[in-house]
């Protein structure tokens, strides 16, 4: 690993909450996350790791129920708005406390405090105070939330694309997608292992949306945004693994090769 080496990690809600219930946290997969997450920054004292994490049954619920992504005006939308950066907002906490128990020093940035949106896209994001936590060697925690649109009024913001605006900021080598999920998986229900523009067609039948309530697309809208993200960043590739299989999230922060899932990157 390289000097200073920058990961993102981004800890899906289908992972860390159950997204058929409402505000259920995983707490036994969540703390085992935490616990490699700890080990692997002791395995490579050099590494720089942004964590992210998904709304799950938390923020997906009320932003389904006032429509958020699709925009703000009205009162009632308006408190909406305020409820599902509340939730969001509490999953993080419990996130934070977990991650801070097993000794990573985790600073939460809070997205919505300086995104600015246009239509749904990210026009402007604070990425100094990023920066600046992981110099003073913290493990920023950042997650999906509400922000503020100058066409919409209001909308959601997933963490996919907030590590996608980030990116050509703060050069990760990886982006690691930990979910429930093996990876994308063929017609004949084969694991695909490499992803890119070239074959994305022969499988775009099988990509599907979530399970349970996700207001930001699921598998397609993951897979079609970081085949996006790697066109626009040709040094960075894709990684969506289970985090449900002990030992994989440290493993992936750590590059293991040998990982089973599908590497989404440029190259054939």
């Amino acid at each position: 690993m390289t000097d200073k080496e920058v990961i993102f990690l981004k800890l899906g809600g289908s992972l860390i909450t159950d997204k058929m219930a409402v505000e259920s946290v995983r707490s036994d997969v969540l703390e085992r996350v935490a616990y490699e997450i700890g080990e692997a920054r002791e395995s490579a004292p050099n590494l720089q790791l942004v964590v992210g994490h998904g709304s799950g049954s938390f923020g997906h619920v009320a932003a389904a129920k006032y429509g958020t992504r699709q925009g703000v005006r009205t009162r009632e939308e308006w408190t909406g708005f305020a409820q599902v950066s509340d939730s969001a907002a509490r999953l993080n906490a419990l996130v934070r406390k977990v991650f801070l128990g097993a000794g990573i020093p985790t600073l939460t940035l809070q997205t919505s405090a300086s995104a600015f949106c246009q239509n749904g896209k990210i026009l402007s994001l604070a990425s100094k105070p990023i920066e600046l936590a992981l110099k003073a060697g913290l493990v920023p925690l950042i997650y999906g939330d509400v922000a503020y649109d100058g066409t919409l009024g209001g909308t959601i913001i997933s963490t996919e694309e907030i590590m996608s605006y980030l990116t050509p900021i703060l050069r990760p080598r990886w982006l690691l997608l930990a979910g429930e999920t093996q990876g994308v998986f063929g017609s004949g229900g084969e694991l695909v292992t490499h992803l890119n523009k070239n074959n994305i067609e022969q499988i775009q039948a099988n990509l599907t949306g979530s399970r349970g309530t996700d207001v930001t697309g699921g598998m397609q809208s993951k897979v079609t945004d970081m085949l996006k993200l790697v066109g626009e960043n040709t040094d960075v590739s894709v990684l969506i693994f289970s985090g449900l299989e002990m030992g994989l999230v440290r493993r992936a922060i750590l590059q293991d090769p040998k990982i089973r899932g599908t590497v989404i990157s440029t190259y054939p």
